[in-house]
């Protein structure tokens, strides 16, 4: 049904979507200075810093987006050790999916466990203003590549939306 994103780039497109839609309601977004294994960014609304978690998804099952909150292993041989999201050591989750809907979650109304279910009615009133939609990815790379093409005369696209 979907395009294929890579892992690493469906989670940049997250990132980039949670500090758009956080700049969107006027608070000042700071990244970790290298991996930060708890949280992704910070951000600072009404004077306070929260640690924001974000999660991608593009698995899609009977009508619902299904999330996976815990690590298991990452990009080396798993140990068998799965590591959950721990309310403790972030305060808020940030979820995209693939059709571009998205949450806000407080990790205190999480429940615990390895993955939610996006799209009933627990979660509703946390959904916020829709963001990109993660298959476009390779469409706006495609077209960013043509745009600043070498020897193409950018100053004469003012407006081209990407």
């Amino acid at each position: 049904m979907f395009d294929v994103v890579n892992p690493r780039q469906q989670g940049d497109i997250g990132e980039r979507a949670a500090a758009a839609w956080l700049l969107s309601k006027d608070a000042v977004v700071a990244y970790p200075f290298g991996h930060s294994p708890d949280w992704d960014l910070l951000a600072e609304i009404d004077l306070t810093l929260y640690r924001v978690q974000v999660k991608t998804s593009t698995c899609f099952l009977r009508n619902r987006w299904s999330v996976t909150l815990c690590t298991r292993g990452g990009n080396r041989s798993w140990n068998g050790l799965v590591k959950l999201l721990d309310p403790g050591r972030c305060d808020y989750l940030f979820v995209l999916v693939g059709d571009g809907r998205q949450w806000f979650i407080p990790t205190a109304d999480l429940g615990g466990g390895s993955g939610l279910v996006l799209g009933r009615p627990k979660y509703a009133r946390f959904e916020v203003e829709r963001g990109p939609v993660i298959f476009d990815y390779e469409r706006r790379c495609a077209a960013r590549s043509k745009l600043f093409a070498p020897g193409r005369d950018t100053r004469a696209v003012k407006g081209t939306r990407l």
